[in-house]
């Protein structure tokens, strides 16, 4: 061994700078050679030193280890491992290849980076993804720490990191559109909003060239690294540019009061099937990583060629890890994760009653207080919205959406399931003490249509895609409210303007914790395209003259974000179940007589009269779904009269007033429009 280089520790893994170098440690069981390879730059055909790990003297139990003296922070690696290529059993070692760090902090991506190579066999060096080493020491924070918003003060927001601010006209600086740095510059329009979280979809490094000849992966959910944050969102050409630049976002977000919660892909990586590339983990050691199907295939679960076996030892602690990183070092809030339920299943794909990496998250003391939020399905039909495991974790409320979606679009049958879903979902979640904001509320996501196309499309539109409109769901439940596409109708864009508000209404004021997607605040549209993963262009931008252009959405959702977070504040900071805040309120189900519900399958109209024990305060929600104006009767109170707060039916500014300006109803009875949602509110109490 050279004078240089030392034994080293098996923890811990990956690449930490300590003692004037750094430790390196990487988990390989079935490896029978490791060679650690440095790089000067990324492009490097040839690597500029080459430390061979010894079998034994660089190895405890299936750990290889070194330490190399005068190696910091910047430093690029890789690793090539050898060890035996038999597919049959899942074992796919490939030495011509370059294989990144699994714990690597930042990816050094040269210019002529290529997956099709990495496919291939033979050398690849010159373009190959390479690790570069971390300090996390080396950034002053200035005292940041992540916020603990209480659940019940959260509204999210969720956009893409590159999308909300790559349009020119976003008048953000040109070197930081599409950046953390350019995030920055729109705080202040989120906060006039009065989003308290941004939920950003993948920013783990992730392979863009994952996608169909000619297009790019936009979204990000193709990770090729759990603990690198993706290279393309920095200003500057440094790799390490990529992780200050980071930490510079979340300490600005930070100090306007907004959370950051990170969208996590922990169900799958970019390597694909049998034929996709070799760039880290199936090089590595491809039986711990993956599961297998009869060893040479691989089970897909998530529909994009393979499944993490995220409830193996190995792989479950590196999740665990890459978790507490992000929020030790990185500092943020909460996490998503993308089709959680693959998380349950076992390495055979069995569905577990109490699945170890589930428990390890929501336990460990590290993570605690930090936002947990689950997609409770996957894509092979494991479907688990109101049984997701745990105590502390949230869900994705699926059937919120559908059941908003069908109410308004006049489906039959739905005034029983969207009464329900207005309460925190009492069905679904009112059992073991869960909490009121264990739902996450939201009619739209990055997945589907936007709220604008929702309201103008019956079908989907992806033929940019390049899939012959093949890709996409196909169970929409939208209605374009007479019209596909757009109209010059004045009347179809009055409804469609309403039904936006209609839903922005019951998001934001149901129980539970809602959440809103980029620019439905102001109809941004992608022209029925309800899968645009693969459009890195200006269909998924954010487009800014959607501000002026829909400035009456826009006043509208501010208005319901600073009421939505000036309520609760009896429960402000608490935990709180469903059945708790229930008992809190005094509740009475209406029709268009008072006292009496329709719950028929052909009803399409309800009303919900509330009064808040600890506020002291009195509010009626009337909803029609129907095609013609209905009157409702309204309740009798003690002391005061119904003010009108919310009529979607009316124009701005009229739609919604200032909370403290509510307009008096000087009758007993209120005409709704068709298709529209009012709230009235009072300090009386019921007669």
């Amino acid at each position: 061994m050279n004078q240089d280089t030392k034994t080293g520790n098996a923890s811990p893994l990956g690449a930490h700078v300590r003692d004037g170098g750094v430790n390196f440690s990487l988990y390989s069981r079935h490896a029978t050679r490791v060679e650690l390879l440095f790089f000067e730059h990324d492009d490097d055909s040839a690597p500029s030193r080459v430390v061979e790990l010894h079998p034994v003297d660089n190895r405890t139990y299936h750990y290889w280890h070194v330490f190399v003296a005068g190696v910091h922070a910047g430093q690029m690696y890789g690793y090539r491992i050898h060890g035996p290529y038999e597919p049959e059993i899942g074992l796919r070692f490939d030495p011509t290849k370059l294989l990144l760090d699994p714990y690597g902090k930042c990816v050094a991506f040269p210019k002529n980076y290529s997956r099709h190579l990495a496919e291939s066999h033979g050398e690849n060096l010159e373009s190959a993804l390479k690790s570069v080493v971390v300090d996390p020491d080396l950034y002053d924070w200035e005292g940041d720490q992540p916020l603990r918003h209480s659940a019940t003060q959260t509204i999210i927001y969720e956009l893409h990191v590159k999308g909300f601010t790559s349009n020119p006209n976003s008048e953000v600086d040109e070197s930081r559109r599409g950046t953390y740095l350019g995030l920055i510059e729109k705080i202040p329009y989120l906060q006039a909003l009065g989003i308290t979280a941004v939920e950003l979809l993948p920013v783990f490094q992730f392979d863009p060239q994952d996608a169909p000849p000619g297009k790019s992966n936009y979204w990000g959910y193709a990770p090729i690294s759990f603990f690198a944050p993706h290279h393309s969102y920095r200003s500057r050409q440094s790799p390490l540019a990529a992780v200050d630049e980071f930490r510079d976002m979340v300490k600005a977000f930070h100090q306007a009061g907004i959370e950051v919660v990170l969208d996590v892909v922990f169900n799958h990586t970019a390597e694909g099937n049998e034929h996709g590339p070799t760039l880290c983990f199936r090089g590595i050691d491809n039986p711990v990583y993956y599961m297998l199907d009869a060893g040479e295939h691989y089970a897909n679960y998530t529909g994009c060629g393979n499944t993490l076996n995220a409830n193996n030892s190995v792989v479950r602690r590196m999740i665990v890890d890459s978790l507490k990183y992000w929020v030790k070092e990185m500092h943020v809030d909460g996490f998503r994760f993308d089709l959680a339920s693959i998380l349950s299943r076992d390495s055979d794909g069995t569905l577990m009653p109490s699945p170890p990496v589930l428990w390890d998250i929501e336990s460990d003391p590290d993570l605690a207080g930090t936002k947990l939020l689950a997609e409770a399905w996957d894509a092979a039909g494991l479907y688990q919205v109101g049984s997701f495991v745990g105590d502390y974790w949230c869900e994705w409320n699926g059937k919120f959406r559908d059941d908003v979606r069908d109410f308004f679009r006049g489906q039959p049958g739905a005034v029983r399931r969207i009464s329900d879903r207005i309460v925190g979902s009492p069905q679904i979640y009112a059992y073991k003490g869960r909490e009121v904001e264990q739902s996450v509320n939201f009619v739209t996501c990055h997945d589907g249509f936007t709220l604008n196309d929702l309201v103008s499309y019956n079908n989907k539109h992806n033929e940019l895609n390049g899939e012959n409109n093949q890709d996409g769901s196909n169970d929409n439940r939208s209605w374009n409210c007479g019209v596909e596409g757009p109209t010059d109708d004045p009347d179809i864009e009055s409804l469609r303007n309403r039904q936006v508000k209609n839903f922005h209404v019951i998001t934001l004021l149901a129980l539970g914790m809602p959440m809103l997607t980029m620019g439905d605040e102001v109809r941004r549209t992608q022209h029925g395209n309800n899968n645009a993963y693969c459009q890195d262009n200006e269909l998924s931008w954010f487009d800014w003259d959607d501000v002026h252009r829909h400035e009456d959405i826009y006043r509208f959702v501010s208005l319901l974000c600073r009421r939505r977070v000036q309520r609760m504040t009896q429960h402000k900071g608490n935990r709180v179940s469903l059945i708790q805040l229930l008992s809190d309120v005094h509740w009475a189900w209406h029709g268009v007589k008072v006292d009496q519900p329709d719950w028929g399958f052909d009803s399409h109209c309800i009303a919900l009269q509330g009064h808040l024990l600890p506020d002291g305060l009195s509010f009626h929600l009337i909803l029609n779904g129907f095609w013609e104006p209905r009157t409702f009767e309204l309740p009798p109170l003690k002391g005061d009269r119904w003010n009108r707060w919310i009529d979607t039916a009316l124009e701005t500014p009229n739609d919604i007033v200032p909370w403290e300006s509510a307009v008096p109803v000087m009758d007993d009875h209120y005409r709704l429009e068709s298709r529209s949602v009012v709230l009235l509110t009072s300090e009386g109490i019921p007669a």
